[in-house]
């Protein structure tokens, strides 16, 4: 095995070779639908694309079939020493239909197109990192997974995570990168809640007074919850969805909402969980009920993050790359390991913009770095393991 520096500038210096390579990757995997939550037949064309592409890898590939699309996973090198984990998802917010509506397009240098940056252009630097490093360059077990369903919540694929996550020395997750590229070393939590309010129905002008309005009692918890934001903390609460009665001329006697809660760090959700499942009703004869829909925890920046951190800094030196870090109001699955100590690295798609958006793309030259940085993070995952 060569040095760390003359591996680096090996590894720049081929991925650039495969610049085109990289690029027809991307092409092909944005020019297929991929709708998270539309169930496992309307993901089997990108879970076999995706397939195909993984099979060409040095290792053995496993494809588990699941509600919402398949797992994919390959094992590569040899079965002793530190494991690094790659994860990511193949799944996109984009609805079936959008991949021939918006076709995928390379112009001036920049693929535009839905998924290419959230999170196709990862998972290609992904594929091109290891073929870079083929069997030779492999100096412990390297565990790739690919899941079909983090953009709803990825319910499927929690348990495999957590399960491959904390076993590994380093989790290096292929999210899109903050601007300028940075890596994502902390995230806010995420949990989902549906608040029900219960009242009991009567006439609005017969008998308004035998009638217990949900909606009313839906409206007076709400400015409760609205009480539980700290933005100076990073918490906040949003109610994105409200509904509830039949008939303008009925008291209402079912509401409810849904309810999105952000917030930086644990006790801080905690808090926020706590108080919501505390709340009563403001009505003797009303309910109130509160369900939690998913969760996440917050991407605290743990001292393994640092750590991970510092030394992804200094190899992306020997690449001339200047490697800054930033923390995002978004979750990923990341979020599912950190908080068990892991070292995680997160936002190492290539450099662009638009997630979620019409304008989502990717820059080229990001995207052959990002094939060189995941490749030399691979081969020297621990500061211990450097050459």
């Amino acid at each position: 095995m060569t040095d760390t520096a003359g591996l680096a500038r090996e590894l720049a210096r081929e991925a650039e070779a495969h610049r085109e390579q990289l690029v027809e990757r991307v092409l092909r995997l944005a020019a297929v639908d991929a709708p998270s939550g539309a169930g496992a037949e309307a993901m089997r064309p990108a879970g076999d694309l995706l397939t195909s592409e993984l099979a060409a890898l040095p290792g053995r590939l496993t494809r588990t079939v699941g509600p919402q699309g398949d797992l994919l996973e390959v094992s590569l090198g040899p079965r002793t020493g530190p494991l690094v984990m790659l994860l990511g998802h193949y799944d996109l917010t984009w609805p079936a239909g959008t991949a021939a509506q918006r076709p995928v397009r390379l112009e001036d240098d920049v693929i535009h197109g839905p998924g290419v940056f959230d999170m196709l252009g990862g998972i290609a630097a992904t594929i091109g990192a290891l073929k870079l490093l083929g069997k030779r360059r492999l100096c412990g077990p390297v565990h790739v997974l690919f899941t079909p369903d983090e953009e709803t919540g990825g319910e499927t694929s929690r348990a495999r995570i957590i399960e491959l996550g904390t076993s590994a020395a380093l989790v290096l997750v292929m999210e899109p990168s903050l601007p300028g590229g940075r890596l994502k070393t902390a995230r806010s939590g995420w949990a989902a809640y549906r608040l029900v309010a219960h009242g009991r129905s009567a006439h609005a002008g017969l008998e308004p007074n035998r009638g217990v309005s949900a909606v009313d009692e839906l409206c007076d918890a709400l400015v409760a919850i609205r009480e539980l934001a700290r933005p100076s903390l990073g918490t906040t609460v949003n109610a994105g969805v409200i509904a509830g009665g039949t008939f303008p001329n009925m008291v209402a006697a079912e509401a409810y909402a849904l309810l999105d809660v952000r917030a930086r760090t644990s006790s801080e959700q905690s808090r926020v969980e706590q108080a919501l499942t505390a709340l009563s009703p403001a009505r003797a004869e009303a309910g109130l009920e509160v369900t939690r829909l998913h969760a996440r925890p917050p991407m605290e920046r743990t001292p393994a993050i640092a750590t991970a951190m510092a030394h992804a800094r200094k190899l992306a030196a020997l690449l001339d790359i200047e490697l800054g870090e930033g923390s995002a109001g978004g979750t990923s699955d990341a979020n599912l390991v950190a908080e068990r100590g892991v070292a995680v690295l997160d936002g190492l798609g290539p450099d662009g913009g638009g997630a979620h958006a019409r304008e989502e793309r990717i820059r080229v030259d990001s995207l052959v770095e990002r094939a060189a940085l995941i490749a030399l993070l691979v081969a020297r995952p621990l500061p211990a393991a450097v050459a």
